[in-house]
C-alpha cells in the first residue's frame, strides 16, 4: 500500500545546492502580471522544474513583497530573476543570445501544446502575459513560436500561474524523453 513520503525523505536540494545545480534549458518571462500571488506561484513552479531564470517585466511585481513571498515559499531565494521594464527589448536581446521566444497565447497560427516538439538542443523563453490582455501583440509578432494550451470547457482561459505549470511540465517531459 502506498505511503505518503515525509519531507525528510524527499531529498530536496538546499538553496545553495539549487543555485549550483544544472538548470533546465528554459526561462519564464512574466509580462505585466497584476497578481503578486501569481508571481509567487510561478516562482515555485520555476523552482520545481529548475528553470534557468525568471524575467519580471512591466508592471509585474518583484520580490521582496509579502504576497509574492507567501506563495513562493522560499523560491524567490533559489530561482534567479531579473526585472526588465520592456518585454519587447528583453525578447529581442534573448533572441540575439540564441533563445527561442515562445509566447503562450491563443492566436492565429498558434501551435497546440499537444503538437509542440521542442528541440532539446535549444533554449526556450516562455512568455506569459497579463491576466486580462494576455501576451502583447509586439511579442506575438516577433516570437519564434506561439503556443496554445488546448482547452475543452466553456471558459477558454487559464490562470497564468496554472498556464506556467502546464507549459513547464510539458516542456520538461518532452525534452527529457529525447
Amino acid at each position: 500500500m502506498p505511503r505518503k513520503v515525509n519531507v525528510d525523505e524527499l531529498n530536496r536540494l538546499s538553496v545553495d545546492e539549487f543555485k549550483e545545480a544544472s538548470k533546465s534549458p528554459f526561462c519564464l518571462i512574466l509580462d505585466d502580471i497584476r497578481s503578486l500571488n501569481n508571481v509567487g506561484s510561478v516562482f515555485r513552479t520555476a523552482d520545481a522544474f529548475r528553470a534557468d531564470k525568471i524575467y519580471l517585466c512591466g508592471i509585474t511585481g518583484v520580490p521582496p513583497h509579502r504576497d509574492i513571498t507567501k506563495t513562493a515559499l522560499g523560491a524567490t531565494e533559489s530561482v534567479a530573476w531579473t526585472y526588465s521594464p520592456d518585454v519587447s527589448s528583453l525578447t529581442k536581446q534573448l533572441q540575439a543570445e540564441g533563445w527561442l521566444i515562445a509566447a503562450v497565447e491563443q492566436a492565429e497560427g498558434s501551435v497546440s501544446l499537444l503538437d509542440f516538439k521542442p528541440d532539446s538542443n535549444k533554449k526556450y523563453a516562455f512568455v506569459l502575459g497579463n491576466e486580462v490582455t494576455g501576451v502583447s501583440d509586439a511579442v506575438i509578432n516577433t516570437a519564434d513560436v506561439v503556443l496554445e494550451i488546448p482547452q475543452f470547457g466553456t471558459k477558454h482561459s487559464l490562470n497564468v500561474a496554472v498556464s506556467a505549470g502546464i507549459v513547464c511540465w510539458d516542456f520538461i517531459q518532452k525534452v527529457t524523453k529525447t
